[in-house]
């Protein structure tokens, strides 16, 4: 891992001339965040060495580099998905190489079920903890000491200063956000209603399929996370329609505008 670490870092630093302070992965149908970015480089994922390549529709595919807000970003517009094929550790790869990069903080976003029945479709949530139901974790096999302990602590996994800073500013612009618990599934079927209400007895508020294994491993590391979860759909009983990914990606797109806004000013604090 670390040889294929530094491969990596080798190609981008040779190529980039800021180091980046913060780092932003953007899910499915979010990936407009790049428009408030100066952009100073953009690198597409084929041609970064040790890089998987985005396959789903709605995921653009590129690392880019810029200032947001006067902040050294680095962003991934677009990211890789058990789903797809790919390993625990190869999904979780560019959270390595954001980190040995130089980010001490993480921004991530996705969209999801609904499954809290106080939600509704367009709602933003913040993530304040999580479940994994994905069967597999980043960090079964040799640990590298050299990256991160061998059992990392996971009780405040998702930063709760920024989490109460990304308040603040949602009251601001008077932003509606809602708080919860994210599951994460393999995917890539959408749940069935008994699946729905599993996932809610279990203590969850919203079920996707990504973010955790990209937050194990900036935890391993010891990166600062933050996430946010647009409502796309509900697991709701009497509110569950047939849904497709373009309508997760319809759903997520509409209210993609006030969550920029968030993390705009968020990446100041």
């Amino acid at each position: 891992m670390l040889k294929k670490i530094r491969e990596t870092i080798e190609y981008l630093e040779s190529r980039i001339s800021e180091k980046p302070e913060i780092g932003i992965i953007l899910g499915t149908g979010l990936g407009g965040l790049v428009n408030e970015i100066e952009v100073q480089h953009i690198f597409p994922y084929e041609f970064i060495p040790n890089f998987p390549v985005s396959t789903v529709e709605g995921h653009r595919g590129q690392l880019i580099f810029g200032t947001m807000n006067g902040k050294n970003i680095v962003a991934m517009q677009g990211r890789f998905h058990y789903y797809e094929g790919y390993t625990m550790q190869e999904i979780t790869f560019p959270v390595r190489v954001m980190k040995f990069l130089g980010i001490k903080t993480l921004i991530l976003s996705n969209a999801s079920g609904g499954v809290n029945p106080d939600f509704e479709v367009g709602d933003i949530m913040v993530v304040d903890d999580h479940v994994n139901l994905m069967k597999d974790n980043p960090l079964i096999g040799q640990n590298e000491d050299e990256i991160g302990t061998r059992f990392p602590d996971m009780c405040q996994a998702y930063d709760p200063y920024l989490i109460e800073q990304a308040c603040l500013i949602a009251g601001k612009h008077g932003i509606k956000l809602q708080k919860g618990v994210y599951a994460a599934v393999s995917g890539p079927t959408f749940e069935t209603p008994a699946e729905y209400r599993y996932i809610r007895t279990i203590g969850a508020d919203a079920v996707g399929m990504s973010t955790v294994p990209e937050v194990i491993t900036a935890r391993h590391m010891g990166l600062k996370c933050f996430a946010v979860s647009i409502i796309s759909d509900l697991g709701v009983p009497g509110k569950i329609v047939e849904i497709s990914h373009k309508h997760v990606i319809d759903a997520a797109s509409a209210v993609e505008p006030l969550m920029t806004r968030i993390i705009k000013e968020l990446v100041l604090v």
